[in-house]
């Protein structure tokens, strides 16, 4: 890279400061520099503090133009630019020059950030949530041998003494955005395999899962068990219930294994199934009944009078030719309920 910008050096004074400031980055990364080395000459070669912070690990790197570090808060930032990895940002570097900007400023950012993210990517795990798919499928899957799928954990950064959990997913939001939202102390990855996102994390917390996404959970474990469980969990999963973890289905989820043409032939899997075609709402009455077991709490559930519902509860039993009222009946309309949603997962 010296060698060309030697060979240019008769264009512009900003095209031959731009290719030394490539040179200068190139010749870092042949010496292999960590993080703060990488800090330190950034800021010596823009004449101003520098600064680099990581999300994954909160660490932040602040740099004097004489190599030294520099106490928070920083002042306020001149330029910035985003690191990302694998299509995720991971952090930022910065520059705060007291003075007008350099017409190189820019160009010496791009190197610092592209600098940072092949650092951060050599020196153990990268702290980002977007994971290869291919060693993400090798952990999950049920056909690799231990050995592989240890290796492939030890890649992705989990420790081989924490067992990991498996979430399957579907969403509209990127998976690295509810990766960190579900686990954001601990390490954490996703990817996309077919048209299911798969998170591995040790440990999440069920309740941060953002609105419109749908999770079944799996137990911890075994990778490629608890990926059995989460795909068998994700199909329970409904707009009432957008999260189920397999642990809560208890003896429901034998209901997973029952053949699909045996659900269609049952007669009150068919009644439903009619039912569903009403434009009445009357699966989502239903469904509110079977998930409250009270006509009263069902009418707050679905903001109307119980006397609404009522009406409506007589016509579905009808239709279905169950008596709802009776606890037979409530158990045998929820999995029923329960069997419909599976045939139209």
């Amino acid at each position: 890279m010296e060698a060309l910008a030697e060979r240019l050096s008769h264009l512009d004074s900003h095209t031959h400061g731009a290719l030394r400031v490539i040179a200068f980055y190139d010749t870092l990364m042949r010496r292999r520099v960590d993080l703060p080395a990488l800090a330190r000459a950034s800021a010596g070669l823009a004449g101003c503090v520098a600064g680099i912070r990581l999300h994954g690990t909160g660490r932040v790197m602040r740099v004097s133009p004489e190599g030294r570090e520099v106490a928070l808060p920083a002042q306020s930032a001149s330029a910035t630019a985003a690191i990302t990895l694998d299509e995720e940002e991971i952090g930022t570097v910065w520059l705060e020059r007291l003075g007008p900007p350099n017409a190189l400023d820019d160009v010496l950012l791009d190197r610092f950030a592209l600098a940072a993210a092949a650092i951060t990517e050599r020196y153990g795990p990268a702290r980002t949530t977007m994971a290869d798919p291919a060693l993400v499928e090798l952990v999950i899957s049920s056909d690799g041998d231990e050995a592989a799928r240890a290796r492939a954990l030890r890649l992705l950064g989990f420790a081989d003494d924490l067992p990991v959990r498996v979430v399957a997913v579907h969403a509209q939001l990127p998976l690295d955005q509810v990766g960190a939202l579900v686990c954001p102390a601990r390490t954490v990855k996703a990817a996309r395999i077919a048209d299911v996102g798969v998170i591995l994390a040790t440990t999440m917390d069920q309740a941060r899962f953002p609105a419109g996404v749908r999770a079944g959970i799996g137990s911890v474990g075994r990778p490629d068990r608890s990926w059995r469980q989460a795909r068998t969990a994700l199909r329970f999963t409904t707009p009432r219930r957008p999260v189920v973890s397999y642990a809560e289905l208890g003896a429901l989820a034998l209901l997973a294994q029952v053949p699909q043409d045996s659900m269609r032939d049952n007669a009150d899997v068919a009644a439903l199934a009619r039912l569903a075609d009403n434009p009445h709402q009357d699966v989502e009455t239903l469904d509110a009944y079977c998930a409250t077991g009270s006509l009263r709490r069902a009418a707050d559930l679905l903001h109307l009078h119980h006397s609404s519902v009522a009406g409506r509860l007589e016509r579905i039993g009808k239709t279905l030719g169950i008596e709802l009222t009776e606890p037979t009946g409530l158990v045998r309309a929820g999995l029923a309920l329960t069997a419909w949603r599976l045939l139209n997962d």
